[in-house]
């Protein structure tokens, strides 16, 4: 038996990017996450209908993203990101 599978399907079930990804807000603090749509999400944040922290420190921008493979280690390596000092944080923008 043969099955054909549709293209909207193959679409809908390819593998998604990942990104952790650095904001700065407007009180200079920063802020680290992930998404599957970059852009979208620093677009949420700016509305204020993203994460309670940055919903009071708009504008943000953004400083800082990498890609991930998957959601659990782009998860991973926030948890690795958020453990770092301010001053890493910052040699980690910069380079």
């Amino acid at each position: 038996m043969i099955i054909s599978v549709t293209e909207p399907f193959i679409r809908n079930h390819e593998k998604k990017q990942w990104f952790v990804y650095i904001i700065e807000c407007c009180d200079n603090s920063l802020y680290t996450g992930i998404t599957n749509n970059l852009e979208n999400r620093i677009k949420t944040h700016n509305e204020g209908k993203g994460a309670k922290y940055t919903r009071a420190r708009r504008p943000v921008t953004l400083r800082y993203y990498e890609s991930a493979s998957d959601k659990s280690s782009a998860s991973k390596r926030e948890i690795a990101i958020k453990k770092l000092s301010r001053s890493q944080k910052i040699k980690l923008i910069n380079n």
